[in-house]
């Protein structure tokens, strides 16, 4: 039997930040979900980086300590990042990162927008080559350990062209490189979130140390949907903290819900899903605060899940401040990492790699 599920509150988050000794600077950090999971294992984040606003907004109501950097990552420069910490070429512990994945998601268009502009949250912007950003600040910082993390369907079907390509940019920045799959479901968080998972070591420190990448050991059993709801709930119509009505009544997708068993996944709507209790929830998507869209819906009433319960069901604090309308703020959750699975990633770079530099 799985112990109570307990996700830690900002408070206690507070406590442990900046307690394991190393430094960690994020990229492409959205409401910091990855951040916040770091910040659980003990990581002091200095600086950070995003581009969309209204993201910004929200990482800055969680995470006031950091420096708070909103230009396109294309403008940035491994300098500027080194004058703005006060670090030197190779001193930064942690480089991390998750560059937009919407291009190689299996749900989006994938090669099709491939090179061209395409909606991103609030902007419009290219985000197939971001990856490539990325590599390029890794060369110029040189870090102890770099993290990248983004969508399964990077080694999928045509896009492994561009994995390749992403694992030699970053090996060339010298770094031993490995890559791997991991499911958030069996690292402590109630949904079977897949993220592909890229971990570098510099190379002299792996000569001098022998290290190499290392990722979380799964756990022997999930959390399940009956865990972590409250199945006896009276019926819920609009969201508690906008009032923003997220019952499907009034909508197609509502139909077809209610010709599903829970379990069940709508063959007309491919996305809309009505899960099992007995299962991990599946991937919260970002479009799913769209009410009348096609996703992941709520198990027992016909309607989508509040932000209390999305943050339930993704790790995040009961207390963690969301921004904007409640599109924006499922938004937010919905392209994050979740935060338990953060902290199991990096409780794994810190005891396995970065505490063997010592």
């Amino acid at each position: 039997m799985n112990p109570n599920y307990v996700i830690p509150t900002m408070a206690d988050v507070a406590k442990v930040k900046g307690t394991n000794g190393y430094k960690m600077i994020s990229t492409f950090s959205g409401c910091g979900g990855s951040c916040l999971g770091f910040e659980m294992a003990g990581f002091d984040i200095l600086w950070a980086n995003e581009f969309i606003e209204e993201a910004r907004t929200t990482y800055a109501a969680n995470h006031d300590t950091v420096k708070m950097n909103g230009q396109d990552i294309r403008e940035i420069t491994a300098e500027q990042i080194l004058e703005e910490t006060g670090l030197q070429v190779g001193e930064l512990d942690l480089f991390e990162g998750s560059p937009p994945c919407s291009s190689f998601s299996m749900a989006g268009s994938r090669e099709k927008a491939w090179g061209k502009d395409k909606k991103y949250s609030d902007k419009n912007q290219r985000s197939d080559d971001l990856f490539f950003e990325y590599s390029r600040l890794v060369k110029g910082l040189q870090p102890k350990v770099f993290i990248a993390e983004n969508v399964a369907g990077l080694v999928r079907g045509k896009a492994i062209g561009y994995f390749k390509e992403i694992v030699k940019e970053l090996s060339d920045a010298g770094y031993l490189v490995n890559a791997k799959v991991l499911d958030a479901s069996w690292l402590g968080v109630p949904q079977a979130r897949q993220r592909l998972i890229i971990i570098g070591v510099r190379n002299d420190l792996v000569k001098k140390f022998n290290v190499k990448p290392e990722f979380p050991t799964p756990l022997q059993s999930r959390y399940v949907l009956r865990d972590v709801i409250d199945v006896n709930e009276e019926r819920v119509t609009h969201d508690p903290e906008t009032n923003h009505d997220i019952t499907l009544d009034r909508y197609a997708v509502g139909n077809a819900y209610d010709a599903l068993r829970m379990g069940e996944q709508s063959q007309k709507y491919f996305q809309l899903v009505r899960p099992s209790l007995d299962k991990p929830i599946g991937t919260i998507t970002a479009t799913g605060g769209v009410v009348g869209a096609a996703s992941v819906t709520h198990p027992l009433q016909k309607r989508k899940f509040t932000l209390g319960e999305l943050r339930t069901l993704s790790s995040f604090p009961a207390d963690f401040e969301l921004t904007g309308t409640f599109q924006q703020r499922w938004e937010r959750i919905g392209r994050s990492v979740p935060p338990l699975m953060a902290k199991a990633i990096g409780d794994a770079i810190r005891y396995n790699i970065l505490d063997t530099l010592r």
